[in-house]
């Protein structure tokens, strides 16, 4: 008897409301897009950037590689860089993807510095 009572009161309630239904999908897009917007979108910025800067580089920038070693670009090709370190003038052959920083060589101070 309580079954038949149970089936007679749910089929005979008014329907759920739009949010009952598709609460947990929009709940679950509206996720998806903040989660894009703060992750996906500033890491595409920052790859372009690294990628404009090893696309930037000129005979003589130093450079520090994402391992660590410090030097100036001796030659370039085109994956790859040649590296003078030290004063012993060691040459380090690596690719364009392992320099993490590029400092860029400016000769205006080096004109000023010598005036002075």
């Amino acid at each position: 008897m309580n079954i038949n009572m149970l089936l007679t009161t749910t089929t005979g309630a008014e329907s759920p409301s739009f949010f009952e239904t598709y609460g947990t999908i929009i709940f679950l897009l509206l996720m998806l897009a903040v989660m894009y917007l703060t992750v996906v979108i500033p890491q595409r910025k920052e790859e372009k950037a690294k990628n404009e800067l090893r696309n930037s580089l000129e005979v003589g920038d130093g450079v520090v590689t994402i391992g660590g070693i410090v030097g100036r670009v001796v030659s370039i090709k085109e994956d790859t860089v040649l590296i003078e370190t030290g004063s012993d003038r060691v040459k380090i052959r690596m690719s364009k993807n392992a320099i993490g920083e590029v400092e860029k060589l400016n000769l205006d101070n080096k004109d000023k510095e010598a005036d002075k």
